[in-house]
């Protein structure tokens, strides 16, 4: 039987010490600043940078990962005698796993004997990196090419992904909400609390006024839907709030007697759609 690798994009916004240390290969999603040509790769500029940037105006313009750049790393992994599990950014919110699964399609024309499986796990940030973690512990353990692409598809709808925004203008010029209700919200101090449906899409759930009560209302959905309160695994994700992130973690621990178990930066890709300050929380859940 042959040995496969595990592939991803950066949109999983595990940073790339880890997924080097997972022994876990990744196509870089891009994006550049107005009034800049040049392109950035997710993990060129450090994300305090990159926040810093746009605290001081900077409006990023991000692109998918190619077809052509997903081409060139299969090829090269099925040249040494390896098939392929790619886990992947939403289709909801990205073209990038859509472009991997043409370059799987004419790399397997080329290689007929190799196994290249495309999943989308309808998740972005540390909720897909969850996934893809799920993914590397599964093949430790022994699972098959095919058994761990059944066991995300399996899984990915169980990956809850609630998330809050500090700045409302992000989400307008993303065009999730109308100008008007982010003047109003900014003013009036509303944070949405927000989540990813099966879809893979950002949907607005609910408001509450004040940050603190957007953490409590994360914590709140922790308890509702969390499979294992106590010991389950969980991820948070940052758009450079650390202090914030460590303020959710100590809830759910107070809460639940639950431990975080990787706080990592939302990566500027994500971080371009969402601001400074965003603040995201991924468990397995009864459903999303």
């Amino acid at each position: 039987m042959r040995d496969y690798v595990i592939f991803t994009d950066s949109a999983c916004d595990i940073p790339t010490g880890t997924l080097r240390e997972w022994d876990v290969g990744w196509c870089s999603l891009t994006y550049t600043f107005e009034g800049e040509s040049r392109q950035y790769e997710n993990y060129e500029l450090s994300c305090p940078e990159f926040y810093e940037r746009v605290r001081q105006g900077g409006v990023a313009r991000t692109s998918a990962v190619n077809a052509s750049a997903f081409e060139e790393a299969f090829a090269k992994i099925v040249s040494e005698g390896k098939d392929i599990l790619y886990v992947g950014f939403s289709t909801g919110l990205s073209g990038t796993c859509d472009a991997a699964g043409i370059a799987a399609k004419d790399v397997m024309e080329a290689h007929p004997e190799a196994d290249i499986r495309c999943v989308d796990t309808r998740g972005a940030s540390a909720g897909f990196g969850l996934l893809l973690y799920m993914a590397v512990e599964k093949k430790k353990a022994g699972a098959t090419l095919a058994e761990n692409e059944q066991y995300i598809l399996d899984n990915r709808f169980h990956l809850c992904h609630w998330f809050t925004v500090e700045d409302l203008i992000y989400l307008k010029r993303g065009g999730r909400i109308s100008a008007a209700t982010a003047i109003v919200g900014n003013v009036l101090g509303f944070k949405p609390v927000m989540h990813m449906d099966d879809a893979g899409h950002l949907i607005n759930m609910f408001k509450v006024r004040g940050r603190n009560a957007s953490l409590r209302a994360m914590a709140d959905k922790y308890g509702e839907l969390a499979l294992d309160k106590k010991d389950g695994t969980i991820f948070i994700s940052h758009g450079d709030c650390l202090e914030d992130a460590e303020k959710l973690g100590k809830m759910l621990h107070e809460r639940y007697g639950a431990t975080v178990d990787r706080i990592v930066y939302v990566g500027p890709v994500i971080g371009a759609h969402t601001g400074p300050g965003v603040l995201a929380l991924f468990f397995l859940g009864k459903q999303r």
